[in-house]
């Protein structure tokens, strides 16, 4: 029987707000999955080798529930943009360079390396319009450690004459795409509409029935910036609000991650908590390209899905404590412009956002849950300065968030396998 017992400060995050705590505890795995959570470890592991890391943090994996993988390399650039202006600009010529595989191989390998070394596990991501860039993505992730979903970006309009397909194109190779995905174990497919300005009604038809014939996932985004939402409207003037863009072609249920939702009202708010859509709040790059400040607080209280994402290359940063942070810096934003009306996120709920709410879109349970695939990271904070007193496991936590320190990963488990190793 495969083992692994690992011992330390173990945090975890069962329910939003609330910090499970166990000091000098044990975390077990059998076969890659999780046994339990004990503060003394059980008789039936006794003479097992034990991983002792001290009073290092033992904490979940993080999850990046939206990024662009072919923004990679030009992140820090063009934030003085507005949006529609910075995608013409900056991401959709960048985006094209993915055409050759060469440079897809070089800048994905260096991507995978990046989020496992920073501690995330777990993603929903967009690749470009490419099918062998795409795979060649897939391929990378896989060969890292990374979990999680990728998208062959569809685009046949609004693309500009070197990123994007006729509508043929954007089927064909799309269902080429799904064919080639059938080898891989750990990175799964997901139907990725860029946006509804880049999809004609006839691709948008195509992507919905084979949601529905092949049982995909979905993710996109909603309501990010007010000019998009305007030209949306000129596009679609049967459709009163953004999602219902979405919805009449079947592309909006409990398998669907909508990136952004800042300017979603409460009607929108309440069509995504009726049908179970996960909005997947991205900080940086709300405040990057100035889209506004979205009502996280508001949306948790309504009972919609949320969880966070890094946005890269919108958001300049890619490692998932860091965005956890931005998140609640910008839900006290929020609660400013809300004339203090509402509450911004505190530690312990914006830590769920970033490692356990997204966990039903894989199809797990949060927190260390028992059976679940093991996903955790070694978080060492002893590169930070001497605090005046003892600090508490939360407190420790809050202060890694805010105060990132280098080389404070020390390891990675992901779906159960040691990914990565800083000392040992």
């Amino acid at each position: 029987m495969a083992l692994t017992i690992l011992k330390g400060t173990i945090v975890s995050a069962p329910a939003p707000g609330w910090l499970e705590v166990t000091e000098g505890g044990f975390l077990t795995a059998e076969e890659g999955r999780v046994s339990g959570v004990f503060p003394v470890l059980p008789e039936r592991y006794a003479g097992a080798a034990v991983e002792d890391w001290g009073d290092a943090l033992i904490l979940q994996a993080p999850m990046d529930l939206h990024l662009h993988a072919p923004q990679y390399p030009m992140r820090g650039c063009g934030m003085d943009l507005p949006l529609l202006d910075w995608l013409n600009a900056y991401a959709f010529p960048t985006e094209a360079r993915f055409s050759d595989p060469d440079y897809a191989r070089e800048l994905y390998r260096a991507l995978a390396r990046e989020l496992i070394e920073s501690g995330t596990t777990r993603v929903c991501m967009f690749s470009s319009l490419h099918r062998e860039a795409t795979l060649i993505l897939m391929e990378e992730l896989e060969r890292a450690g990374v979990t999680g979903y990728v998208g062959k970006v569809n685009m046949d309009r609004n693309g500009g004459k070197n990123l994007q397909e006729t509508t043929e194109e954007s089927r064909r190779e799309t269902l080429l795409w799904l064919e080639a995905c059938q080898d891989f174990r750990h990175i799964r497919p997901i139907l990725t509409p860029r946006f509804i300005p880049s999809c004609t009604d006839g691709l948008m038809d195509f992507l919905g029935k084979l949601a529905a014939e092949r049982s995909l996932p979905v993710q996109s985004h909603l309501s990010e910036n007010t000019g998009e939402i305007q030209w949306v409207k000129e596009l679609h003037p049967d459709c009163s609000q953004y999602w219902e863009c979405y919805a009449k072609y079947g592309l909006w249920n409990r398998r669907t991650a909508m990136a952004h939702c800042v300017w979603s009202d409460e009607r929108e708010r309440r069509a995504m908590a009726e049908a179970g859509v996960l909005a997947v709040h991205c900080p940086d790059s709300n405040q990057n390209l100035c889209s506004g400040t979205a009502p996280v607080k508001t949306m948790l209280r309504e009972g919609v899905r949320v969880a966070l994402g890094s946005d890269i290359a919108g958001g300049d940063r890619l490692n998932m404590l860091d965005v956890a942070a931005s998140a609640i810096r910008a839900s006290k934003a929020r609660r400013i412009l809300d004339n203090w009306e509402t509450e911004f996120l505190t530690v312990a709920e914006a830590w769920y956002l970033a490692v356990s709410a997204g966990a039903s879109f894989f199809g797990a349970k949060p927190g260390f849950a028992p059976g679940e695939p093991l996903h955790a990271l070694v978080l060492s904070d002893s590169g930070l300065p001497r605090s005046a007193r003892p600090l508490t496991p939360a407190e420790r936590l809050e202060r890694c968030l805010y105060h990132r320190q280098r080389d404070a990963v020390q390891a990675v488990w992901s779906e159960g396998r040691q990914v990565f190793s800083r000392t040992r």
